[in-house]
């Protein structure tokens, strides 16, 4: 996880995890418009999964 996509995270969360798949970004996109944190929560826990 570069800093980049930490930064990407934290301004743009859906933007951050577009190359995890349609699903992350749908809930990433989901969790961003409920609020800010849970989308940077959860964006930052997708891209810290190693996959």
């Amino acid at each position: 996880m570069g800093c980049f996509r930490v930064l990407l995270a934290i301004l743009f969360p859906p933007l951050s995890v577009i190359d995890q798949g349609c699903g992350s970004i749908l809930i990433v996109f989901l969790l961003t418009l409920c609020g800010w944190v849970p989308g940077v929560i959860a964006a930052l826990v997708i891209l810290n999964n190693p996959n």
